[in-house]
């Protein structure tokens, strides 16, 4: 069983809607013990970075997520959900995130002919054999929606990065945690088979 955390984010009924079409056991809650209970979770989120951390906090998952990470349960982060497992962003200057991963989120510099928030689809060039990318091909199309990126602090848990007006650290994988900016509910196939792949990690 897959449990989805629920702390108001947008995406929570997209994302469980393509998991039930791979045929996956899904559970929306903030629950601990379901969650604790889970064979994977996943933090999904679209938003603001400091409104979320609000959230967590006020449903005691700033708790229960290290937790669940302690544990060895395979972890997906998706967008704001990827952004939330590192330290901090600029998008809300002196919240903490989580702090599961080393590194900061940073706004996507202002360029001319560049539109922010970033909207559609980017190729992914995929490096260090990211499990989440297994039998795709090397640079798959996804799509993306977002202001802030991803500057990881080690390049070697960088498994995707992508281009848009600076180099993105798209997808993160260390240990049983995993985290995307692009969203794989919305990737069509290439999406639904990044979703399987997690579902069959051991």
């Amino acid at each position: 069983m897959i449990a989805i955390i629920d702390y108001d984010a947008g995406n929570l009924k997209s994302v469980e809607k393509a998991l039930l079409s791979l045929g996956q056991e899904t559970l929306v809650t903030r629950n601990r013990e379901e969650l604790l209970c889970a064979d994977k979770v996943i933090l999904p989120g679209v938003g603001n970075f400091g409104d979320a951390m609000g959230k967590l906090r006020a449903y005691g998952l700033t708790e229960v997520i290290p937790e669940i990470v302690k544990r060895g349960i395979p972890f997906l982060g998706i967008c704001l959900g990827l952004q939330l497992l590192f330290e901090e962003s600029e998008e809300a200057p002196g919240v903490a995130g989580l702090g599961i991963l080393k590194g900061k989120i940073l706004r996507i510099p202002e360029e001319k002919g560049l539109k922010i928030p970033h909207i559609g689809w980017n190729s992914l060039k995929l490096q260090h054999e990211g499990r989440l990318f297994e039998g795709l091909e090397r640079e798959p199309y996804v799509y993306f929606v977002h202001s802030y990126y991803l500057k990881a602090e080690d390049e070697g848990i960088v498994k995707a990065v992508t281009e848009y007006g600076t180099r993105i650290h798209a997808s993160v994988e260390q240990g049983n945690v995993f985290a995307c900016q692009f969203h794989p509910e919305k990737s069509s196939d290439t999406g639904l088979r990044i979703l399987r792949n997690f579902a069959g990690i051991r």
